[in-house]
């Protein structure tokens, strides 16, 4: 067998290339939209990809599904239960997929999404004990899927966490305790609260160490699952039903259209979304009026999806170099309308002095004097709830950062606002957000709540 992971570290997105040695046939689960890993994985082992398997539609990227059957006339499989624009496969509970000596066995798991899948990994035939399962969305490492991303959709996230009760301890948690469970995400996704760093298990070490999977009730199980989970970003319910969808493809390797500084303002000014992709203290020290700050470094695609009307115009602004990589890793969650980008984008600035912002952060004594010192001060925490449940700065607004559009009207446009997050990454996109939409004084903590707690912290004895 030839068994690859492929974990993308910006989406915490894990997919997968199975292969036969003897036969060369071969299977891609969960592509990322960007599919040339597979393409060249697949010709370096002389692989035939003939399936594409999709474990569910999912929320929290597009997949590479079409990229990939355009590419390999590959077939598209789901879940039986599954409905697609486009021609597909439909995967009935129990069916095996024979490449050889290598056999795929198919399991229904709903519960994080109705058409859920999982797929058992043999690798010399079924006779033999399982190599591994691959779990997508319904087992994590230290964790299960979220069942409530659908509870707006007619089903509620008490009746597909009834159904994921059902699915790990009938289909999953049956098999063998040295079966390896491979998950589709893990640390730092949103399908999910409690994901480990690592990105492989056992059952055996899932069955002692992940709290959804001990023994209890069902009714216990759905209280304990559908507790505590985080905002999700505002693009998810566009990306779970542009999955289902026929769309345009992805030409990975085109560069956006290069653009004019004036080109750029007339777009800016006519709705379109200038994208700034440095880090927030290079877009602090000076950067176009009314543009996003969004640094590549950190989770780009999930929070430009979080702050960015899906179909929104954006014109990206950042290091000539980076721009084809920003405009990927915006198409992986189909934020596809990347119109250009400026090039030389610093020289411009310098140029068009009259068109430059400059952002205000404070560290922890100034904000100290501000709250002294200023009056009506507003201070922001866009943290998400598991975090703020460790603390807070007295008087703040608890916004997260997934939900700031849509509340923006409980902040006051006319007062000053100070933002926080952890480190200083969300704030300074909260920040730049806020002072897009037309808010008069908006500062940033330097460090932010971190820096806080180290500088209150009461002085050890």
């Amino acid at each position: 067998m030839i068994f690859e992971q492929h974990y993308l570290d910006c989406l915490s997105q894990a997919s997968y290339l199975i292969g036969d040695k003897t036969t060369k046939r071969a299977v891609v689960v969960d592509p990322r939209r960007d599919v040339s890993v597979y393409l060249e994985s697949a010709a370096e082992h002389g692989l035939t990809i003939e399936l594409v398997l999709e474990t569910h539609f999912h929320a929290d990227f597009l997949s590479g599904h079409l990229e990939l059957a355009e590419a390999t006339g590959a077939a598209i499989g789901y879940g039986a239960v599954a409905e697609t624009e486009f021609e597909s496969r439909k995967l009935a509970d129990g069916e095996q997929i024979v490449l050889g000596d290598v056999v795929l066995e198919i399991r229904h798991t709903p519960g994080h999404t109705p058409e859920s899948i999982s797929i058992v990994v043999y690798d010399n035939g079924v006779e033999a004990a399982p190599y591994g399962v691959l779990t997508g969305d319904t087992l994590f490492i230290g964790d299960v899927g979220r069942p409530d991303l659908l509870s707006s959709k007619g089903v509620t996230s008490e009746e597909l966490a009834s159904s994921l009760y059902d699915s790990l301890h009938g289909k999953l948690m049956i098999l063998p305790d040295e079966t390896k469970v491979f998950p589709g995400h893990g640390a730092g996704s949103s399908c999910g609260k409690n994901l480990s760093t690592a990105t492989s298990s056992t059952i055996g070490e899932q069955r002692q160490t992940n709290y959804a999977v001990a023994p209890m009730t069902k009714a216990e199980f759905v209280e304990v699952v559908t507790c505590g989970q985080t905002a999700p970003p505002n693009y998810f319910s566009y990306d779970a039903g542009l999955n289902r969808q026929l769309h345009d493809l992805l030409e990975e390797g085109e560069m956006p259209k290069a653009l004019t500084f004036a080109e750029v303002k007339a777009l800016r000014d006519s709705g379109a979304v200038v994208l700034d992709t440095r880090e927030p203290a290079e877009f602090a020290t000076g950067h176009l009026k009314k543009s996003l700050n969004i640094g590549l470094a950190g989770r780009f695609s999930e929070f430009a999806g979080g702050m960015i009307s899906p179909g929104s115009e954006i014109v990206l602004f950042g290091d000539n170099d980076t721009a084809l990589e920003a405009k990927n890793r915006l198409a992986r969650i189909g934020f596809d309308k990347v119109v250009g980008y400026l090039p030389d984008a610093l020289s411009e600035l310098e140029a068009n002095q009259s068109e430059v912002a400059k952002a205000s952060r404070l560290d922890v004594a100034a904000l100290i004097n501000a709250q002294s010192n200023v009056e009506d001060l507003q201070l922001l925490d866009v943290r998400q709830p598991g975090e703020t449940e460790g603390g807070v700065i007295g008087g703040a607004i608890l916004i997260p950062l997934t939900r700031l559009n849509e509340r923006m009207g409980e902040l006051d446009q006319s007062k000053p606002v100070v933002i926080y997050c952890a480190g200083g990454f969300r704030s300074s996109i909260a920040m730049s957000r806020l002072e897009a939409c037309g808010f008069e004084s908006v500062s940033d903590l330097l460090g932010g709540y971190g820096a806080w707690e180290a500088a209150t912290a009461p002085a050890a004895s």
